[in-house]
């Protein structure tokens, strides 16, 4: 396997970027990936130096560059409370000191049927074998096709609190980072071959705050996370774990609708009860 240091966004271009080629900034999810023949690459691309790093306040929202690591958004004053938080219990402080804002929005899935390659319906199989196996840690919406259930917690975060994303190619809301897979097309971002997160654009909440339910005290993945943000007198939720993508809601009421597994319905109750504490602390 061969590893480029581009020296500008022009080398950069001749890379061949999703076209064999895989970027690599931080490296805690795609060496894993690579190593456990998940995610192909001939060729990686070291883009630590080129994609921006840092924090900038300016006219009521927070840039960050897609280079900056977790453990620097946590130590922020500048960040929202929220993500400082989503970054604190996301992984533990090497992760942190490593793992790219960039990188983490991109995780794949933490399904064991996925990780491995059983072959399940998001890997081009006929079925999501988490239906008819073990689905506890599984999505309670936004299930229909895959069961799986996104990871990260900063995605969540970003998600309430109405989060930009600025590529090598366009600006768009971090919502439209996401889609849910068809049968057509299963992947689970829109982002195209070779396209390049280079900042977020964050505005800065009147309050928020992110809580989080693990099997463990501590660095373990969501079973569910809840970010809230209060802007004026309207608050917004973005939840992790719950879906197979960071899965956005307006209100309790919204999880009604929940579809859950068997084995994984006591999360509906879970999500009730941070979404009504993480509405009462943004309120207050």
């Amino acid at each position: 396997m061969e590893l480029l240091r581009p020296s500008d966004l022009t080398d950069l271009a001749s890379a061949g970027l999703g076209n064999g080629a895989v970027a690599l900034a931080g490296g805690t999810e795609v060496v894993p990936l690579v190593r456990d023949g998940l995610l192909h690459a001939e060729t990686l691309v070291d883009i630590s130096a080129l994609v921006p790093r840092g924090i900038v306040v300016a006219d009521g929202a927070v840039t960050i560059g897609a280079a900056t690591v977790l453990g620097e958004l946590e130590l922020s004053e500048s960040v929202p409370e929220a993500l400082r938080e989503a970054c604190r219990l996301s992984a533990s402080p090497q992760l942190r000191n490593m793992a790219t804002i960039g990188g983490n929005l991109l995780q794949a899935t933490r399904c064991w049927y996925w990780r491995l390659s059983y072959g399940c319906w998001l890997q081009g199989g006929s079925t999501c074998l988490a239906r008819e196996g073990q689905g506890g840690e599984h999505a309670i919406v936004g299930n229909d096709r895959c069961a799986s259930a996104h990871p990260s917690d900063p995605a969540a975060a970003l998600l309430a609190l109405g989060a930009t994303v600025r590529t090598d190619r366009r600006t768009f809301p971090l919502a439209d980072l996401y889609r849910l897979p068809t049968d057509d097309d299963r992947a689970l971002t829109t982002l195209e071959g070779g396209e390049l997160i280079l900042e977020l654009s964050v505005p800065l909440p009147d309050a928020s705050v992110y809580l989080k339910a693990m099997d463990r005290a501590r660095y373990a993945f969501a079973l569910v996370g809840v970010a809230a943000a209060r802007f004026g007198s309207e608050v917004r939720y973005g939840l992790a774990g719950v879906a197979p993508v960071p899965w956005a809601i307006s209100s309790v009421d919204a999880l009604d609708g929940a579809t859950p597994l068997e084995q994984s319905a006591y999360k509906v109750q879970l999500a009730r009860a941070l979404v009504e504490r993480a509405g009462a602390a943004v309120l207050a």
